[in-house]
């Protein structure tokens, strides 16, 4: 069993991946600012699920804070480092660029250190789809993703290449896996699939940018931490891994209808202008994951938002008062 710090682990993706290492087994220390960037009523619920585990440890500490980071290695001795701390989101990267570039791009580079002075050679970057704005599809990991639309996509550029920087120096052992569209139980309450469940319930017009005609490679979050801890015990070099649905992607007018069938219920839209960071598609080649992790998606669309209503319905009483 291994010891692992996980950094963001009261996010979305972070408590999942913690939530199925903690059930293997694996001793995980856990850190998290606990920001309010989205209601933190979210974030603590995710982090109670976390406690119920003996073998778990919190520290409520920010990854851009390198002094107190630095305690947090003393305190222990990890085997590995998932990092998936992060300033999320394209659209409010544009409103506040800097702490995207403080938190995704220096606290990365906090990690790093620490891992050279600590010798710790196995790290995990959780990255993002949105660097591959431009390319052909589906997006394969050796396409050129020099022209981020985003400063959250120019952001994680910044800290995959550190990444490697740090693997070239110091022979740390680099897994990048980006993430295409994560969805499901406890997501974000800024991303799509949880703002239209919430918004068709209670009857409040959607939000759509675009006409509803853009389409992602949405990915079950059940999976993408499958994915990301199969990255964690593979030994790569350094290598960048797509964990993405595979599949033809799904335009937001078919989740929206399909969320009206699960829900019983008629969607109202207010269409607003698209915006110009968003990207129009989004599609993973995941030959890669197959290949090096022997990870590929096991939910599909449809059970995927099953599971995500079935959770909204269960916790309707408290998720009603979630800001959006």
């Amino acid at each position: 069993m291994a010891k692992i710090l996980l950094t963001g682990a009261a996010g979305f993706i972070g408590w999942k991946t913690g939530e199925l290492l903690l059930e293997e087994g694996h001793e995980v220390i856990g850190v998290d600012n606990m920001n309010d960037y989205y209601d933190t009523r979210l974030k603590e619920w995710r982090l109670n699920q976390l406690k119920k585990y003996p073998n778990f440890k919190f520290y409520e500490v920010d990854i851009e804070n390198l002094g107190a980071l630095d305690v947090v290695f003393q305190d222990n001795e990890f085997d590995k480092v998932i990092n998936l701390a992060a300033r999320a989101g394209v659209r409010y990267s544009l409103i506040n660029p800097f702490v995207y570039l403080s938190t995704n791009a220096e606290g990365t580079l906090n990690l790093l250190e620490l891992m050279k002075k600590y010798g710790i050679k196995k790290f995990v970057l959780a990255s993002t789809s949105s660097l591959y704005a431009g390319q052909p599809m589906p997006f394969k990991e050796d396409l050129p993703v020099n022209t981020p639309i985003s400063p959250y996509a120019a952001s994680k550029k910044a800290a995959e290449v550190m990444s490697y920087t740090y693997h070239y120096l110091y022979d740390i052992d680099v897994t990048v896996v980006r993430y295409f569209t994560v969805y499901g139980p406890a997501g974000r309450p800024d991303m799509s699939i949880f703002r239209f469940i919430k918004w068709i319930d209670e009857g409040t017009p959607i939000e759509l940018f675009g006409d509803g005609s853009q389409s992602r490679d949405f990915t079950y979050v059940d999976d993408i931490a499958k994915g990301t801890i199969k990255a964690a015990f593979k030994d790569v070099g350094y290598e960048i891994i797509n964990l993405g649905g595979g599949k033809n992607p799904i335009s937001l007018n078919e989740i929206i209808s399909k969320i009206e069938k699960y829900l019983g219920k008629k969607a109202k839209i207010d269409y607003k202008p698209f915006h110009k960071a968003d990207l129009k598609e989004t599609w993973a080649d995941i030959t890669k994951a197959e290949k090096i992790l022997g990870w590929k998606p096991e939910i599909d669309i449809d059970e995927g938002l099953k599971r995500t209503i079935d959770w909204y319905v269960e916790n309707r009483d408290w998720l009603k008062d979630i800001k959006l």
